[in-house]
């Protein structure tokens, strides 16, 4: 189980403005209720429209959000193609294409993300293994990506998220891994949101605190919410 968080001296390096902004929320019940389906879907296509309003240039990698996500990518070893997961959605809203109900929590965050261009990922408490560090690995973690039958290790200089088993989430936010997903069975939840600059930084919080009152509305839990940085890299969960 999920004991601590703790972001790397090398995280802070690379990205001195960065901020982590962190919610945990404990005893959801994040199962499909198929009578809320009809809110999930229009919660993400309201989420979609919000999020055209960050692609006003018609060269999509010129789109401020889509260009520092980039710049940050190069800052560090990546698997050929890896981007920030915003930079996939937004290519999905930009594409007109529909974002499907998948479980509450996910549902939930994926309207956030999209609504405020913010990264966010979340995990199963219950199935970290000790603490969850954000750090430049030396390479073949192992890691078993969402869908895939085989082991994809992590590369050396590469950012990710590692726990005592091996990585949680490669290249900062790009892909999870299935033994940490969130599913329909999670009770115990801890959302991230990664930023790189201050602009990043105050818009995450923002995002963060709209993700806190819909999980307040939505599962009748509130969460806390921790802002980690190079002062404050690390803390008890």
């Amino acid at each position: 189980m999920l004991s601590a968080i703790q972001i790397d001296e090398t995280f802070w390096s690379r990205f001195p403005e960065g901020r982590i902004v962190v919610m945990t929320l404990k005893g959801i019940d994040n199962r499909v209720i198929p009578e809320k389906e009809a809110y999930f879907k229009d919660l993400l296509q309201k989420g979609k429209e919000s999020s055209l309003q960050f692609l006003k240039d018609d060269n999509f990698s010129q789109n401020p959000v889509v260009a520092e996500w980039r710049e940050a990518y190069s800052q560090f070893k990546t698997k050929k193609g890896a981007r920030s997961s915003i930079e996939a959605m937004l290519k999905r809203a930009a594409q007109d294409r529909d974002f499907n109900p998948i479980n509450p929590l996910v549902d939930l965050y994926n309207y956030v993300s999209l609504t405020y261009a913010t990264p966010v990922g979340a995990e199963d408490m219950d199935k970290v293994e000790g603490t969850l560090r954000l750090a430049e690995t030396a390479g073949g973690d192992s890691f078993k990506p969402l869908g895939a039958e085989e082991d994809a290790p992590t590369l050396a200089g590469e950012v990710a998220w590692l726990d005592d088993a091996g990585a949680v989430c490669r290249c900062l936010n790009w892909r999870e891994a299935q033994r940490t997903m969130l599913t329909e069975d999670t009770q115990n939840a801890i959302v991230i949101m990664e930023t790189v600059n201050e602009n990043q930084a105050a818009r995450a919080q923002t995002a963060m605190n709209t993700l806190k009152d819909l999980c307040q509305d939505y599962f009748g839990v509130t969460g806390e919410i921790l802002v980690l940085s190079s002062s404050l890299a690390s803390a008890t969960i």
